[in-house]
Formats: structure tokens, C-alpha cells, sequence
């Protein structure tokens, strides 16, 4: 059993549990995810099957897109909705009104920004939340991310719903704190709801309580299908033996990744450079 499944993550459940969720389910022990969703947050979690878990950094670095609840008027330790409250601030409706379109739109592009202090990421060996549980104040780097496009979806009674797609690495928490602060007040991440990984998108996500060893190939992405818009290459048998053993082919092809095939069977991965075929990944 090698693939992806895409999950429709529901709120409690970390991306661990889904994991091991799943080990039990379908009885294996090859299973990983590519990318953690917080456990009050839903939607697209792409999940690797056996020899699947070898294409996680083809995965790991896709766009994203999210249906974002921000609160206006309250700031928490978190910056969502798990934390403690830590600020209140005025939310003049009139302002918000006549200028929210105009801030989110201010927010589309390239762009850095500064990771919450609540998150995984390291400095000098430490996870953030480490320093943050511990009351320590440090200096967090500022990250290059992308914003593609914000639509707004609604603003009512304080809450605004949108429509977020983004590049690897952008922190939705850091997002919502950034448009509030240009509204003039203070906001926290109300409702995260992850609508889309790369080309996985959340209509053909499934919810894993209803998945079993019965009906698991009906969900199964196979590893071909994975990199479906990745070019081919076919190989003879000679040559196989050689690419396997790592001995870089010549290649006429231009650089990038590639599927390899011999005799039309699917046996990995390999890239080009320079007119040098070298393998990749060997299933």
C-alpha cells in the first residue's frame, strides 16, 4: 500500500493523531504527513502510505490556500483562539468599514514576516513555544513568504472571513495579527480551515473515521499520480542498473525533475543537471 490520502482533518486531533490514527487503521507502520495543521485547525491534511513517505519533500514545499476567521478588538498570548487574553482594544466599525478592502489587499505579494512566538520553529536549538512557555523573550528572524490573493468573504460584528493563498511557510496567526494592527486595533486567528495543499484540494478529502482496510484504495493518490505535471523518462534495463548504482546518465533533456520508467513500470525519481541524469528516489 504506497500513496497519499488526503484527510479532512477535524478540530482536536493533531496531525500526530491522525497518523497513528491511520497506522492502526490500515495496519502499517510507513505513515507520516506533510506538513502539521494546529489542533484547532481543519481541512487538507495530505497524508504518505508506505513508499509514499519517500515524497514528502515534493510536497512539503507547495502553496497553500486557507478560509481564515480573524477577531477584531482582542489580542491573545497565541495569537488564535487557544490562548489567554492579553489585550483589548477599540474596533472603530466606521474605519473598518470603509478600509478593510483596501488592507488586505496591502498585504498581496512578496513580502517578510515574523513568525509567531507560539510555533516550532528553532533558534539556537530551541523551539519558540519553549521560550515562550518559559517567559523568555527573543529575537525572531523575519521569514520571506508570498501572499497570492486575499478575498474577502464577509465582515460582521467584529469577525472577518477570507480567503488566503499563500507560499510555503506563512504563519496565518502572524497574518491576522498583521491585518488588525493595520486596521487600528488587535485581532487573534478565530478559524483556520485549510481549503488546499499543492493540487489537493479539500473536495477530495476524507474524513478518517471513514476510512478502513475495505474501502482504502478507494481514497489511495498512487505515487505516479503524485507528480503527475513532473516529465517523463524511459530507460532500458542496461541503464537502470547503472542509475540505480548512482552512475550519472548523460542526458539530452533540460534540467529539473523527472519521472523514470523502464519498460513502462514506475521505478522512482531522478534529476538533471548539466546534461547528467542522477537518481532521486528508488522505490
Amino acid at each position: 500500500m504506497d500513496g497519499i490520502i488526503v484527510i479532512n482533518k477535524e478540530k482536536e486531533y493533531t496531525s500526530h493523531d491522525v497518523v497513528a490514527k491511520l497506522k492502526k487503521k490500515l495496519n502499517i507502520s510507513k505513515v507520516g504527513h506533510t506538513g502539521t495543521l494546529d489542533p484547532n485547525a481543519t481541512g487538507v491534511l495530505p497524508i504518505l502510505i508506505g513508499k509514499g513517505t519517500k515524497f514528502s519533500k515534493y510536497l512539503i514545499n507547495h502553496d497553500k490556500i486557507y478560509e481564515v476567521e480573524l477577531e477584531l478588538g482582542k489580542k491573545t498570548d497565541t495569537a488564535d483562539i487557544e490562548g489567554k487574553v492579553i489585550e483589548e482594544k477599540n474596533v472603530d466599525e466606521k474605519y473598518i468599514k470603509e478600509n478593510l478592502l483596501q488592507v488586505l489587499e496591502s498585504f498581496v505579494g512578496k513580502q517578510e514576516q515574523i513568525p509567531p512566538m507560539y510555533s516550532a520553529i528553532k533558534k539556537n536549538g530551541k523551539k519558540l513555544y519553549e521560550y515562550a512557555r518559559a517567559g523568555e523573550k527573543v529575537e525572531i528572524e523575519p521569514r520571506k513568504i508570498e501572499i497570492y490573493k486575499i478575498d474577502l468573504n464577509k465582515y460582521d460584528k467584529n469577525i472577518i472571513s477570507f480567503v488566503v493563498s499563500c507560499s510555503k511557510g506563512t504563519y496565518i496567526r502572524s497574518l491576522c495579527e498583521d491585518i488588525a494592527g493595520k486596521l487600528n486595533t488587535v485581532g487573534y486567528m478565530k478559524n483556520l480551515k485549510r481549503l488546499q495543499v499543492g493540487k489537493f484540494n479539500i473536495k477530495d478529502a476524507v474524513y478518517i473515521d471513514d476510512i478502513d482496510l475495505k474501502n482504502v484504495n478507494e481514497h489511495l493518490i498512487t505515487l505516479e499520480e503524485i507528480l503527475r505535471e513532473t516529465p517523463c523518462i524511459n530507460l532500458s534495463e542496461k541503464k537502470l542498473k547503472l542509475f540505480i548504482n548512482g552512475v550519472q546518465l548523460t542526458a539530452n533533456n533540460i534540467d529539473g525533475l523527472y519521472k523514470i520508467y523502464v519498460a513502462n513500470k514506475f521505478i522512482g525519481t531522478g534529476t538533471i543537471k548539466k546534461g547528467l541524469l542522477k537518481r532521486d528516489i528508488i522505490l
